[in-house]
């Protein structure tokens, strides 16, 4: 009897562990993730909640928007208050943050935190928040110009500044490889159904020839330039986007490519983000595990 006893005692701490392991979005070799800006439409906005949407998505990475965080480190309304705000904070309110994150099972991948238009000592305290929350770059928008401001503050800080392009691809004038020349500190954030909408081409070829350049993959369900309607949003399954391909292409290739579901979809009547990111991430693992 007293056996019996303590095996029910064990299967039951066995249980305990089990539901309150962290999350493993990491399939067959490739890490999956999401942007926290899949979140945006959720009612409550605060970080706390942002971790419950993460974890409750099943997910163990994220690229995190750096509003998100300001504000819950208490940033002030206005231009000089912001930057003299950002200037004379203390990074060990950052090194908190990540500690939020861990404590959940999550990695801080990525911190969207920073503009090329900021002043230099606000581009200073993006880097360092970046470094406090043990991230390996901060990510914006893809220009030249914002290459040729950023380069040397990357170079400076041995840190990434990571690129995300929307549909600057379609434009003939367009050069990634231009961008990136700028600065050995250079990436990209591969946004790749924007990248396919815009310009009708297989993202494959393009994350083959630089994946030594590619840090994450934004990843979302579109229709492609050639198709119609063309480029729009779909259901993940219901696009032209080769996500699978995607996919097992790093799988095969072992590349240390993040794959970041961000969704941009319609949410159904009845669902929210949480569920259709949790959705996205089971089209993911099924990819990667199954092959179907």
């Amino acid at each position: 009897m007293k056996k019996i006893f303590r095996n029910l005692c064990l299967v039951a701490i066995a249980a305990t562990f089990i539901q309150a392991a962290p999350n493993n979005s990491k399939f067959a070799g490739v890490q999956v993730g999401t942007i926290t800006y899949s979140f945006r439409e959720m009612p409550d906005q605060s970080l706390p909640a942002y971790l419950d949407y993460i974890v409750n998505a099943g997910i163990s990475s994220v690229e995190l928007m750096g509003g998100i965080v300001e504000n819950h480190l208490g940033v002030p309304r206005g231009g000089d208050a912001v930057r003299k705000w950002r200037t004379e904070l203390s990074m060990d309110k950052y090194k908190e943050v990540k500690k939020l994150f861990a404590k959940r099972g999550i990695k801080i991948n990525v911190l969207k935190l920073g503009d090329a238009n900021w002043s230099d000592e606000e581009i200073d305290y993006a880097f360092r928040a970046c470094k406090a929350v043990g991230a390996k770059g901060i990510s914006m928008e893809i220009s030249e110009q914002s290459a040729k401001k950023m380069a040397p503050f990357a170079e400076k800080h041995k840190l990434f500044v990571i690129f995300h392009n929307h549909g600057q691809p379609g434009d003939p004038n367009f050069s990634f490889d231009r961008v990136l020349a700028h600065g050995s500190y250079l990436r990209l954030n591969f946004d790749a159904g924007h990248y396919y909408g815009a310009t009708g081409l297989n993202p494959c070829d393009l994350i083959t020839r630089l994946h030594d350049k590619i840090v994450t993959i934004h990843m979302k369900d579109k229709t492609g330039k050639n198709d119609t309607p063309k480029d729009q949003n779909q259901v993940w399954g219901k696009g032209t986007t080769p996500i699978k391909e995607i996919l097992r292409l790093i799988q095969k290739e072992k590349w240390p490519i993040e794959c970041d579901v961000e969704l941009e979809y319609a949410i159904p009547a009845g669902s929210d983000a949480v569920k259709e990111v949790a959705k996205c991430v089971a089209y993911c693992r099924e990819a990667l595990l199954t092959g179907k």
